[in-house]
């Protein structure tokens, strides 16, 4: 397996917006995190993790900003940042070139977007719990240009088939959006499938955002490409990154 088996963004950005988002292919991590885990925090070697991350590093214009995630709605402003520890936050937002944004996930949805001038770009993590309590409404905020104007692309998440959830997670989301009910397919016992693409576009769309491209993927059934939590328990993380050209 090599680079050239990670993805770019399949959408229609400027030339300036730039994509890479990372598979299992081309790392050094063994055992359960086999392949390019970026994640520090797994319980992977941490040389391992150092030598992924130099490789990912090799293809970028800069060291990404990596986050803290805590499945919250916290957005990093890339300008503000002054390195050192990384920051508590699940998006940030990048206004200026070589600033690289990145989200790290295994089932979780990574959601990149960007305008169609090409002026900003910006990663959230979207696991259900901030797709619920609206890091992409936080996200989209904190781009500072017409919702019209946003174009969102949908990474490697868990699929529609694979994630099953309680009753809770589904009225959490139905408190916040009626319609949300349709994303939900009940399977018995107070257990349901969730479409997170389906819930993500629902609330890319209440904001006016309806140039939204990517969600075909399924973390869970393709072993051989991605990371999965939900069906490793024990697993790397990939990368999803955007920045803009000079």
């Amino acid at each position: 397996m090599s680079v050239n088996e990670w993805l770019q963004a399949d959408w229609p950005a400027p030339a300036t917006v730039r994509t890479l988002i990372t598979t299992r292919a081309g790392g050094v991590s063994q055992g359960p995190w086999a392949g390019l885990n970026l994640g520090d925090h797994v319980g992977d070697d941490p040389v391992h993790v150092s030598a992924n991350r130099a490789r990912l590093r090799s293809h970028l214009p800069a060291e990404p900003v990596w986050l803290q995630q805590v499945h919250g709605t916290q957005v990093l402003d890339l300008a503000r940042h002054t390195g050192g520890t990384p920051p508590e936050a699940d998006a940030s937002v990048a206004h200026a070139p070589g600033l690289v944004s990145v989200v790290m996930t295994a089932d979780c949805l990574p959601v990149l977007l960007c305008d169609r001038a090409g002026t900003v770009v910006a990663a959230a993590h979207a696991g259900w719990r901030g797709l619920c309590n609206g890091v992409i409404e936080a996200t989209v905020a904190a781009m500072q240009v017409a919702r019209g104007e946003v174009l969102a692309w949908l990474g490697p998440a868990i699929g529609p088939d694979a994630f099953e959830v309680g009753a809770e997670v589904r009225a959490a989301f139905l408190e916040r959006d009626a319609s949300a009910a349709s994303a939900f397919t009940p399977i018995g016992d107070d257990k349901y499938l969730a479409d997170i693409y389906a819930l993500a576009r629902k609330r890319l769309g209440r904001l006016g955002v309806d140039a939204v491209y990517g969600g075909d993927f399924c973390t869970v059934i393709d072993r051989e490409r991605f990371y999965s939590y939900r069906r490793d328990g024990t697993s790397g993380r990939m990368a999803s990154l955007i920045w803009l050209e000079a």
